[in-house]
């Protein structure tokens, strides 16, 4: 694979490149699909992370006295002990520092839709969507993706490494019917246990619920719901929206999802549960 010329095809036309590594990802030469599936995740993160705000959603230091707990800042202390040691006695907690990490500020739940089909476009957008968590919750994000049933890929209380998640978005096969009720619910229980003070469901679909289940009482219970619905494709989403007081974005080309939620997520209205 030459470098330099995908390279040269992700600065002038990133969306149409990313789809088609994706594609490569299932290619018949077994060299060729191995090679690709190293590569993809790792260019889907850094593409998406290009199009994304540094630091947003990560936990913050303070120095506080150590006697109240958290991790021993040495630099800060640094004094206090070689003082006690001088002296030959021990330092007080009272004379040292240490840092204590603030609650994340936010906490992400992805909420993919894998029934109908799940390759190229729509299956490149899953994976930016799901880099996009990272980025923006590195600390809590959890991925799901549902057809008639839900499947967990990633749980929030799971620490794994960054393109792990995006390999499992990748893995994804389109199928069954659409049971979007019961994965918002499942959503609801991935965020329970989040430490963050904001708490957010990103759901990719176009909304099109097939199991006759009404998904509007499981959106309304949720802290706060963001559809990244297709551009061509959105009525039945903002229907939703507009029923349970969630907020749309239209997605039209593959990194229309960072942008989305660049606009999305610098909105702190709250989305009142049971309103």
């Amino acid at each position: 694979m030459d470098l330099e010329a995908l390279d040269d095809a992700l600065r002038s036309d990133p969306d149409d490149t990313l789809t088609l590594l994706v594609e490569m990802s299932h290619a018949t030469d077994e060299r060729l699909r191995a090679a690709v599936r190293r590569l993809a995740p790792r260019l889907i993160l850094d593409q998406t992370r290009r199009g994304i705000p540094r630091n947003r959603g990560v936990a913050k230091p303070r120095p506080v006295p150590a006697h109240r707990g958290g991790d021993l800042d040495l630099d800060r202390s640094m004094d206090a002990i070689v003082g006690a040691r001088a002296e030959a006695r021990m330092p007080s907690l009272d004379d040292m520092t240490s840092v204590q990490w603030s609650r994340p500020d936010l906490a992400l739940c992805l909420v993919i839709d894998q029934s109908g089909s799940m390759s190229g476009a729509r299956l490149t957008t899953a994976a930016v969507a799901g880099a996009a968590c990272l980025t923006y919750a590195p600390q809590e994000h959890a991925v799901l993706a549902f057809a008639g049933s839900t499947a967990v890929l990633k749980p929030i209380s799971e620490t794994s490494r960054p393109t792990a998640t995006i390999e499992r978005v990748l893995a994804l096969r389109g199928h069954g019917t659409t049971g979007l009720a019961d994965a918002l619910r499942q959503a609801h229980v991935q965020l329970a246990g989040a430490r963050a003070r904001r708490r957010v469901v990103l759901l990719l679909s176009d909304c099109r619920v097939t199991d006759e289940v009404d998904a509007t009482p499981a959106a309304r219970a949720l802290e706060e719901l963001v559809i990244l619905a297709p551009a061509e494709d959105d009525d039945e989403a903002r229907r939703l929206a507009r029923d349970s007081g969630a907020r749309v974005a239209p997605v039209g080309s593959v990194l229309d999802v960072p942008a989305a939620l660049n606009a999305m997520l610098a909105d702190d209205r709250v989305h009142t549960p049971g309103r």
